[in-house]
C-alpha cells in the first residue's frame, strides 16, 4: 500500500490544485516512482489511498494502466484517516493471511525490500520498518537488539515509552514497513478506529508484539515534503 491521501500542506502552492503524489521528480510523479520501486522487488499488486484531488489520482492511474501494476484505489474522499486509519480502512483490499508492505508516496529511497523482508522473517517480527541514523525532528527509540521501545519528539522533548530500558537508541523512520496480516485484528482489539496514525499503533503494540527497526543507513532517502526538496530529490534520483 502506498499512502497517498494527505493534504500536502507543506507542499503548497502545488497542492492548491493537485495532490502531492503527482508532484514530478525528473519527469516521473512521486506515485509512479513508488510503484516502479515496488516493481523492482516483484510487488505488482498495489493499493493507493486517495483523498485530496482524488479524481486526479484515479485518472492518472487509469490513463497509465497502473504503470504495469494492478492498482486498487482505497477511497478516503469523504474522510482523511491518516496512515493507521487509512490502512485499517483498506483491510478488505488485502489478501487474508499474507504479509504486506506499506510506504509513503512522498518518500523516495532505494532501501532493499528483499533485505527488509529477510530481516523481518529472521527476527520473527510482527512489524519491521526501515530506519537510519539521519537527523530528524522525531525518532523511534530502540533497545540494543533493534526492538522498538518508544518514540521522542526532539523539538519538544516529549517522549512515549512502551518498554523501559536503561539505554535507548534513536533512529529516524524511513516509512517502508513490513506487516504481518494480523495487524488488522491487533488494531481492532486495541480499540483503534476512524482517524489515527501508525505511530500510535506501533507504540500501543510494542510491549506485546515484536516490532523491529531495520537499519539501512547509507542508502539513498529523500523526504519530498516541500517544493524545495524536489531539487534535492532530482539530484539523487535520476
Amino acid at each position: 500500500m502506498i499512502f497517498s491521501a494527505g493534504l500536502g500542506t507543506r507542499f503548497k502552492p502545488w497542492t492548491d490544485k493537485h495532490p502531492k503524489a503527482l508532484a514530478v521528480v525528473n519527469g516521473q510523479t512521486l506515485l509512479e516512482r513508488n510503484i516502479r520501486y515496488l516493481q523492482q522487488y516483484g510487488i505488482e499488486d498495489v493499493i493507493v489511498n486517495v483523498h485530496h484531488f482524488a479524481s486526479q489520482m484515479e485518472e492518472i492511474v487509469e490513463k497509465n494502466k497502473g504503470w504495469g501494476s494492478r492498482v486498487q484505489i482505497s477511497d478516503e474522499t469523504n474522510f482523511l484517516l491518516e496512515t493507521g486509519g487509512g490502512l485499517l480502512n483498506a483491510k478488505d483490499l488485502f489478501t487474508p493471511g499474507q504479509k504486506f508492505i506499506t510506504c509513503n508516496v512522498d518518500i523516495l529511497t532505494d532501501l532493499n525490500i528483499k533485505n527488509l523482508i529477510r530481516y523481518h522473517e529472521m527476527k520473527e517480527a510482527f512489524i519491521s520498518f526501515g530506519v537510519t541514523d539521519r537527523s530528524s525532528s522525531r525518532n523511534f527509540l530502540f533497545d540494543d537488539h533493534s526492538r522498538l521501545c518508544g518514540w521522542k519528539n526532539n523539538q519538544t522533548g516529549q517522549e512515549k515509552i512502551s518498554i523501559s530500558k536503561t539505554t535507548l537508541i534513536p533512529k529516524a523512520y524511513s516509512c517502508v514497513v513490513v506487516f504481518e496480516y494480523g495487524i488488522f485484528n491487533a488494531m481492532e482489539i486495541a480499540g483503534f478506529s476512524g482517524k489515527f496514525s501508525l505511530v500510535d499503533v506501533y507504540l500501543a503494540l510494542a510491549a506485546k508484539k515484536r516490532i523491529m527497526g531495520f537499519d539501512h543507513s547509507g542508502d539513498r532517502l529523500v523526504d519530498v515534503g516541500k517544493p524545495d526538496s524536489v531539487a534535492l530529490a532530482e539530484s539523487i534520483f535520476p
